[in-house]
Order: structure tokens, then C-alpha cells, then sequence
């Protein structure tokens, strides 16, 4: 078994509940408020924008040209292609400049891209490899799953086919094969910082389905208010 197949193997909870998660069952019978996709269409536009950014510094923090190279060509190819189809479904859904305009990370999102954000400052390439593969794979493989479904709605059938082509195969290929050639050169604290990553980004991929499914907001009641202590300074 691999390095990248015992990741996988470690965080099966989290993968087999993000096949079966109301969210992406949704998608693949129809049966998903659009209300919810819409929501989600926002939430992920920022997240591959932030994405986008920690495979740059990947490239940065590689140690040889060619990764550099091909670090860069996925933070291009995060733009050209995902970010493109969200350009698309934020048409289809008539998502308003001032929608985007006055947007504001869900407290997952945030979350989740800064955790992407601490893996790549604090870590090698193998940590920043290992906290963005779980996006690849995991939506691979759903592309996959799913690729026999015919949801009556155009956007769930394209989202759907998007995943499970042999070009984003290829991309996810190339992560996983550079995963495995990291931990074979490195020592075992590091595989195990490597792992953490890992598995904390497959939580947020399942965390991510949720959020869309219950259009979470900071104003959740399970956010407390904060409590003045009597000696704020008055700003003005």
C-alpha cells in the first residue's frame, strides 16, 4: 500500500460519508434545493480562489524547476477550469455583482482555507500536497461514483461530468504520485504532519457538503454574542 492509499485507507469515514451526504446525493438525483447549490457556487468560488493561492506557494516551496512549473499550471488550471465553471453557474443562477460584492465566507470556508493556508506556511511541499490532495481525489471519485446519474437539472449534470474526466484524473494522478515520492524522502514525523493534513482537510470536505446543505451563517444560534467587559475604548 502506498502513502497516499493508507491517507485514504485512515480518513474512509469521512470520504464514505461525503458520497452518501444529503448534499451530494441531492445533486446526482435532482432532488437539491438550487437554493443550496447557489450558496454553495459562492462558498467554493472562494475557496478556489484561496486554493489557488496555496498551490502557488507549493511552487514556491518545491525544490526543483519542474515542480515549480507544474505547481503552477494547477493554481492556472484551478482558475481556467473550476473558477470558469463557476463563471458559468454564477450566470445560470443569477448571482448579482452585489451578491459578490457584499459576500462573506461561511465559518467552514473560512476555517477550512485556513487551515490550507497553515499547512502551506508552516510545512514543506508534502504537507501542502497532502491538505489540498483530499479536494482533488475526493471530488474525483465522486465524479466518478456518480457518473451514471441524469439529474433533470443541466447545472447537477455538469458539475457531476466535470469531476470524472480522465483530465482531472490526470491532475489528481500527478498529486498523489508527487505525495508518494515526498513521504518515501522523508522521515516519519513528517509523514505524520503529512497525515494530520490530510485527514483534517477530508473533515472540511465533509464539513463543506454541510455547510451548503444548512446555508450556514455566522449568525448560527450556536454562536454565542460576545459579552462587553465594561472597558472597550470607544473608537471615535
Amino acid at each position: 500500500m502506498t502513502f497516499a492509499d493508507h491517507l485514504k485507507e485512515e480518513a474512509a469515514s469521512y470520504w464514505e460519508a461525503s458520497y452518501r451526504h444529503p448534499f451530494v446525493t441531492g445533486i446526482a438525483d435532482g432532488s437539491l434545493p438550487l437554493t443550496n447549490f447557489r450558496y454553495y457556487v459562492l462558498q467554493d468560488s472562494y475557496y478556489l480562489n484561496q486554493f489557488a493561492r496555496v498551490q502557488s506557494l507549493g511552487g514556491a516551496r518545491s525544490e526543483d524547476f519542474y515542480t515549480t512549473f507544474r505547481m503552477a499550471q494547477h493554481a492556472c488550471g484551478t482558475y481556467e477550469a473550476e473558477h470558469k465553471l463557476h463563471e458559468k453557474f454564477t450566470k445560470l443562477l443569477n448571482i448579482t455583482d452585489e451578491e459578490k460584492t457584499n459576500f462573506r465566507p461561511s465559518p467552514t470556508a473560512y476555517a477550512y482555507t485556513s487551515h490550507l493556508f497553515r499547512a502551506a506556511y508552516n510545512g514543506h511541499l508534502g504537507n501542502i500536497i497532502a491538505a489540498i490532495l483530499p479536494c482533488y481525489w475526493l471530488y474525483y471519485d465522486i465524479g466518478i461514483r456518480f457518473q451514471g446519474a441524469r439529474p433533470e437539472e443541466p447545472i447537477y449534470q455538469e458539475w457531476i461530468q466535470t469531476y470524472g474526466t480522465k483530465w482531472f484524473k490526470k491532475l489528481v494522478d500527478e498529486q498523489i504520485v508527487r505525495l508518494n515520492v515526498i513521504a518515501e524522502q522523508t522521515g516519519e514525523n513528517e509523514r505524520r504532519r503529512m497525515k494530520e493534513n490530510f485527514l483534517i482537510s477530508s473533515y472540511y470536505e465533509l464539513q463543506f457538503w454541510e455547510m451548503a446543505y444548512r446555508l450556514e451563517n455566522w449568525n448560527s444560534s450556536i454562536m454565542p454574542e460576545p459579552v462587553s467587559s465594561g472597558n472597550e475604548v470607544d473608537p471615535s
